[in-house]
């Protein structure tokens, strides 16, 4: 099922002005803002109560009370941890193999996150990250920084200036070198992490220009991001997947490559030259 951030975001066209206000104000620091009542909601995003109602109606609730309970259901996902996760799946998987269990997981996640992805966004994230005028700056948690590093990587065989942020004990050296119209890429799935938003606070008090890739529920540096990719993350593991996270990854280097293929190829021949040069790789003959 979609979360209510993805419905907020897919239904956004159709939304009243005053509801894309209401909208707004439940996304920025998602889901805490919709488990008031429904009077604080409205007076926090300055809408009427009617038009909370109308919305919460709009969104295929029934009412403002099983509004709240899918999104007290959706905080209990991104705080669980990984073994309430083990213990809740457990029981309710099929008798198959966890290969097909676990593909077939995956195979979800990504059909749900390419219905939710804005390809606007994408192209025009992929031309910005195209663009050698500015520079770009990547990192990564726990464990998505995995994901970060991979996205790196890839990056700067295609561009020069692209820096990866190393982890929190020496990020604060990597912050004094951030300067306004940067673009700070960060990656932050449940639980998020304190250090990744502080991150973000301070890169975005700089003048960066922050983009994330997160979770179906979204990570709370959404509301300082100026692009937000959210990919499903959940199969039957007492871990999170990444794969879907990998998709957009890989999927947009393989963009960039071919929009601009003749600057890339000059780059990756000088690269060439160099790893023949160092030998780093085995030849044979």
């Amino acid at each position: 099922m979609p979360t209510i951030a993805e419905k907020l975001k897919s239904r956004e066209p159709e939304l009243t002005r005053a509801e894309r206000q209401l909208a707004a104000a439940i996304l920025d620091n998602y889901p805490i803002p919709g488990l008031g009542s429904i009077t604080e909601l409205a007076d926090l995003a300055e809408v009427s109560t009617p038009t909370v109602a109308r919305m919460v109606q709009k969104l295929g609730f029934s009412g403002y009370p099983e509004f709240q309970y899918a999104l007290r259901e959706e905080l209990r996902e991104i705080i669980s941890n990984p073994v309430e996760k083990r213990a809740e799946q457990a029981p309710a998987l099929p008798e198959a193999h966890m290969l097909n269990r676990y593909a077939v997981g995956v195979y979800d996640n990504i059909r749900a996150t390419l219905e939710n992805v804005n390809l606007a966004e994408f192209d025009t994230l992929c031309a910005l990250l195209a663009d050698t005028s500015h520079r770009v700056h990547i990192a990564g948690g726990r464990l998505s920084g995995t994901l970060a590093q991979s996205f790196y990587l890839h990056l700067q065989m295609i561009r020069r200036d692209v820096f990866m942020i190393p982890p929190r004990a020496s990020w604060t050296h990597s912050v004094l070198d951030l300067l306004p119209g940067d673009t700070l890429i960060l990656f932050d799935i449940r639980r998020y992490e304190n250090a990744t938003l502080l991150l973000a606070e301070m890169a975005h008090e700089r003048g960066v220009r922050v983009v994330l890739f997160t979770d179906q529920w979204r990570s709370p540096i959404q509301k300082l991001a100026k692009y937000t990719f959210a990919a499903r993350i959940a199969v039957p593991s007492a871990w999170d997947s990444g794969v879907a996270l990998l998709l957009l990854v890989e999927s947009m280097i393989a963009k960039i490559q071919e929009d601009h293929w003749e600057t890339v190829k000059a780059r990756t021949d000088e690269l060439e030259a160099a790893f023949d040069r160092t030998r780093l790789f085995r030849k044979f003959t």
